[in-house]
């Protein structure tokens, strides 16, 4: 999976910005890029303190490219366009306050195409990330949130890779049944980037209408919508989770699906379901879990588990540039 993404990036080598340059972890990884020629890492931090931790850690980072806000030579016109980009809701003193920030320089690095992508979250909040992308890059054109995904992958004995897609997992509490018809519709582009031919599951604790409720009524309701829009991915539900993934369960309740028994990409109602049952499959089914992945943005700006570990962050280092292509 990673080898296809990386031999992309060698054709069409790409710049990534992380937030917080200093942690040990992104050191790591950063050190490992630097090693090889598809994806630049661009360090946000105090080059003193990332040199001190390089050394203490045995990193060799030596060329990595390191920005500091305060000492950063076109700061003047970055809270010029930043104004330009908040719209009046920001007076250039304040812009440049949050300027100051790792998360908001980034992101302005981003939008003024000095880099083509960013990567924070080790010590920042999934909030801190989000927010200046909203504000700065914002969503791309037909799209109204910003919305994620995980990619779960779990080797098969025989060889290859099981490889599956759950959204929303991380940013959406409770989307609307507008919001899920963008969220699936994402989440099967991101699939698809994975190699994933997306069979949608629209998850629900009812299956074809063996229960009864709102969260019921919304997951048929956005199915019936999504395959009305005669999308090139099937789509089925509402469904249990057994009905989804067991051909025999699945085939039962809805006879000559392509999806029910089949799916591999797999929508949920509300984030308290997806986050429950993303970390249920990694943890107790043994999958690697990458994301969130933040989709529908106009740039690639991802967001990483503050428990995070080195090959992690150089994992989803990769993704985030992927998407860039």
């Amino acid at each position: 999976m990673f080898r296809l993404m990386i031999q992309k990036l060698k054709k069409n080598p790409k710049k990534i910005v992380f937030t917080e340059g200093e942690d040990p972890r992104i050191l790591e990884a950063a050190a490992r890029l630097l090693s090889g020629t598809f994806l630049t890492p661009i360090l946000i931090g105090d080059p003193e303190k990332i040199y001190k931790v390089a050394d203490e850690e045995c990193l060799n980072v030596k060329g990595v490219q390191i920005l500091q806000p305060h000492a950063y030579d076109r700061m003047d016109a970055m809270v010029e366009r930043m104004v330009e980009l908040r719209r009046g809701k920001m007076t250039p003193e304040q812009c440049r306050a949050a300027l100051q920030q790792g998360n908001y320089f980034g992101t302005m690095l981003v939008a003024m195409k000095e880099a083509d992508c960013l990567l924070g979250g080790a010590t920042y909040s999934t909030a801190d990330t989000v927010r200046p992308a909203l504000q700065l890059i914002k969503t791309k054109p037909g799209n109204k949130i910003v919305s994620s995904c995980f990619i779960l992958v779990r080797p098969f004995a025989t060889g290859g890779n099981q490889v599956l897609a759950m959204g929303d997992c991380a940013i959406n509490i409770d989307p609307s049944e507008e919001d899920l018809v963008e969220i699936t519709q994402e989440v099967a582009k991101c699939a698809r980037m994975f190699g994933v031919d997306p069979k949608v599951a629209m998850l629900s604790y009812s299956t074809h209408g063996s229960g009864k409720g709102p969260a019921v009524d919304k997951m048929r309701n956005v199915t019936q919508r999504l395959q009305d829009m005669m999308l090139d991915f099937p789509v089925d539900g509402e469904m249990q989770f057994d009905a989804a993934v067991n051909p025999s369960v699945g085939q039962l309740k809805f006879p000559g699906s392509p999806v029910a028994g089949y799916a591999n990409t797999f929508i949920f109602p509300e984030i308290t379901a997806g986050n429950i049952g993303y970390k249920i499959a990694q943890r107790m089914g043994n999958f690697d879990a990458y994301g969130p992945i933040l989709l529908g943005l106009n740039a690639p700006i991802n967001d990483l588990s503050r428990g995070c570990n080195a090959l992690e962050v150089y994992s989803m280092a990769i993704i985030t540039a992927a998407l860039a292509e």
